[in-house]
């Protein structure tokens, strides 16, 4: 009997994994889609991060517009900052702080969930993509970064459709930050001026824009 359960079991086991295969496949295939029809996104979110023991220490709420190739910006309520790219430089700025972080777009976006949005990169070069089932009633694909070194350890989608409306990013240390979008426009136009920031007066100013940077 024992024999018979392992031969059926070694049966069984490729058709088992050539189903998750192709549902993998299915999944990175509906990402890519929505994501490809997606040139420009205005929104609401929601933000709430849990620690690992699943106990909330942070919420947030705020706008963000993207318009690809790598031209985004977060505008958080409370506390104030914002974190804008034109596609070469990302500035963060916090309010409270004072202080105006800039980097280069190039080296801050690769291998981080905010490629996805920018328009920026591979996805499938960058992450492995699986079917993350359905719950809450959406689809959910599940991404994991190929480079181990990164900040976070998962990313899950999720999608109505092809429209975005949850992103949940687990980083190393277990912490969960999720964002939820509300009021999406897809594909607005946005005049140039929304993707430009010039740090206000007074502020301390962390790094500098790359060569070439306007």
């Amino acid at each position: 009997m024992m024999r018979a359960s392992l031969a059926l079991l070694a049966f069984l086991l490729p058709g088992i994994a050539a189903a998750d295969a192709t549902a993998d496949a299915r999944a990175a295939q509906r990402l890519e889609s929505a994501l490809a029809g997606l040139s420009a996104l205005r929104a609401e979110f929601r933000q709430t991060v849990t620690d690992a023991q699943g106990q909330q220490v942070e919420s947030a709420g705020g706008t963000v517009s993207l318009s690809k190739p790598g031209r985004f910006r977060w505008d958080y309520r409370e506390p104030a900052q914002h974190i804008v790219s034109d596609g070469t430089t990302v500035w963060f700025h916090d309010v409270d702080l004072a202080q105006v972080t800039i980097r280069p777009a190039a080296e801050t976006l690769v291998g981080t969930p905010a490629m996805l949005l920018s328009g920026e990169g591979d996805l499938r070069a960058e992450f492995n993509v699986a079917d993350g089932g359905e719950a809450e009633g959406l689809g959910w694909v599940r991404l994991t970064p190929k480079n181990a070194e990164g900040d976070f350890r998962e990313l899950r989608v999720g999608l109505s459709g092809n429209a975005l409306q949850v992103m949940v990013v687990v980083d190393r240390l277990g912490q969960t930050t999720r964002l939820e979008f509300e009021h999406v426009e897809r594909n607005p136009r946005f005049d140039a001026s929304t993707f430009r920031f010039t740090p206000p007066p007074g502020v301390d100013i962390v790094g500098r824009a790359p060569a070439g940077a306007t």
